[in-house]
């Protein structure tokens, strides 16, 4: 009697068969498989164009089996924003590390956010410039030691780290923010909910999303990965905590403009029709 094979574990197709070129133990590798598993799921493969950035993800285009565009630096929202609107039926989404979006891109990102442009950010957050060469970023935790803060953040002249998901929650144009992290099977299957659930509310037309994967880097932290993961859950998750920071649809709205209209209630001018 033969045994039925089942394929139990594969390549998304939305993800080339191109090895990556990331650091080993760098978890790019992971988001990127999550966002090509959510597009399979989705069936969004043929309907998706993604913005890649300025950074260790630069070469996205390579990776994703889906139309890519190469922004400039920091200006992956406002090339996002460009493309929805001249094709608003297609999933449109950046990926960006924290000092593409937090740094250089940190007024496309507000502007972005605020106009409520139905468009999907994937941000991932290791509190670092990985691909110049470590240098301290928006990100970067107090008394951080990295390249340009070799005796770490000094916060009285440097300031204090960006919590980005803190910072666009109260935006009228967000209909979604969540901070996740890809440290553990649970915590990945987590983030690839999320994921999924940004791009359902894009592709419903309920507006802005925007997903924070909290990650490492080995290379630039001189540490192993797994001491980058032990080091990250100690020292950054208690910075940036995991979690729903903003959830539209959650608080009873159907999109961003019930909720921004429930917001603005008491302000005539506000409630008047288009």
């Amino acid at each position: 009697m033969t045994q039925e094979k089942k394929i139990m574990f594969q390549r998304p197709k939305s993800l080339l068969p191109v090895p990556f070129h990331y650091c080993p133990g760098c978890p790019h590798g992971i988001v990127h498989r999550l966002v090509a598993e959510a597009m399979d799921k989705m069936d969004l493969e043929g309907k998706a164009v993604g913005v890649a950035p300025v950074g260790c993800s630069v070469m996205a285009y390579d990776y994703f089996g889906c139309d890519m565009i190469e922004a400039a630096h920091g200006r992956a929202p406002a090339v996002a924003t460009a493309v929805k609107r001249v094709h608003p039926g297609n999933l449109v989404f950046s990926y960006q590390g924290d000092g593409d979006l937090a740094s250089i891109g940190m007024a496309e990102t507000v502007h972005a956010a605020t106009r409520g442009e139905n468009i999907t950010v994937i941000f991932y957050n290791n509190a670092i410039y990985g691909m110049t060469g470590g240098q301290m970023a928006p990100t970067s935790l107090p008394n951080q030691i990295t390249q340009t803060s070799p005796y770490g953040r000094d916060v009285s002249t440097a300031g204090y780290p960006i919590r980005v998901c803190e910072l666009l929650k109260d935006l009228d144009g967000v209909a979604y923010l969540e901070r996740v992290t890809v440290d553990t099977p649970a915590h990945v299957r987590k983030a690839k909910k999320a994921i999924e659930k940004a791009f359902t509310y894009q592709m419903e037309g309920r507006g802005y999303t925007l997903i924070e994967i909290v990650g490492t880097c080995s290379t630039n932290w001189g540490l192993t990965p797994q001491e980058s993961f032990e080091w990250m859950r100690e020292n950054m998750l208690p910075y940036y905590p995991l979690g729903v920071y903003k959830d539209v649809v959650a608080d009873g709205y159907p999109s961003i403009r019930e909720a921004a209209a429930a917001r603005a209630a008491e302000c005539p001018i506000a409630q008047k029709e288009a």
